[in-house]
């Protein structure tokens, strides 16, 4: 991906709330699966964080201090102003880094969170490098995209196998973090208004004003084709796959 192309991407997501498929019921229940609760203190790094949905819901529902992550500057901008917004910006620190070269020290966090980014790195690299950050018996919360069967209709597979060659059932998922030292706690499919009110309808209201601002040019058209392709798919073939949510613990 080129410097322009990326700018674009920004430019598009950068005003959601969030940067992928997810919602506040589900990072709850995320929470509930991993036994986080406002009991104790905690120390939370949020992975590709993108403008801070869930770093925010973090911050307000626990006692907790948050390291968010993401390789873009500009979302960190973004979630600094929406985190003092909310009445939490001193709970959170925000860190521009990629999510693969993290500066953490061994056993430093009690919870590493990562809704929708894993797959920038692979989901088996990203469980596998991020696990030496977390404390004996600290838990894991990271979404994924998923199969929800064991076949698919082939114009979905192509596509999938395509954009992200590790999508996969969640028994392997599940199996994957078992053979890298954490034992599985929690598990569930993301619901399909995690896709389509909180993330596509949102992203689709704001196409035609990314195409004026950006003089309907082909780079920009490009992406909203893109964007629209990927739609399509999940409004035809959403019965298929979905991101799922996987807690586990450091063992």
């Amino acid at each position: 991906m080129d410097d322009l192309q990326m700018q674009l991407l920004l430019d598009l997501h950068r005003s959601n709330v969030r940067q992928g498929p997810g919602g506040d019921a589900e990072t709850k229940r995320a929470m509930e699966l991993a036994g986080l609760a406002r009991s104790r203190p905690l120390k939370i790094a949020d992975v590709g964080c993108g403008t801070g949905a869930s770093t925010i819901l973090l911050a307000k529902e626990l006692d907790a201090h948050i390291t968010a992550v993401d390789f873009l500057p500009e979302f960190l901008d973004e979630l600094h102003t929406r985190a003092i917004d909310h009445g939490v910006a001193d709970r959170i620190t925000t860190l521009n880094c990629s999510m693969d070269a993290l500066p953490f020290t061994e056993g430093e966090f009690d919870v590493i969170w990562s809704e929708g980014a894993v797959y920038n790195m692979g989901f088996e690299a990203g469980v596998s490098a991020w696990r030496r950050f977390l404390k004996t018996g600290g838990k894991l919360i990271v979404s994924e995209i998923t199969w929800l069967s064991a076949t698919r209709p082939p114009e979905l597979q192509s596509h999938w196998e395509t954009e992200y060659p590790e999508i996969d059932v969640a028994s392997a998922k599940i199996g994957l973090l078992e053979r890298h030292g954490y034992s599985p706690e929690g598990y569930f499919v993301l619901p399909v208004h995690c896709w389509l009110e909180n993330y596509y309808r949102p992203m689709q209201s704001r196409f035609d004003a990314f195409l004026e601002r950006h003089g309907h040019s082909d780079q920009a058209k490009a992406i909203v084709d893109a964007e629209r392709h990927e739609i399509a798919l999940y409004e035809k073939f959403r019965d298929y796959y979905s991101y799922g949510v996987y807690v586990a613990k450091k063992v």
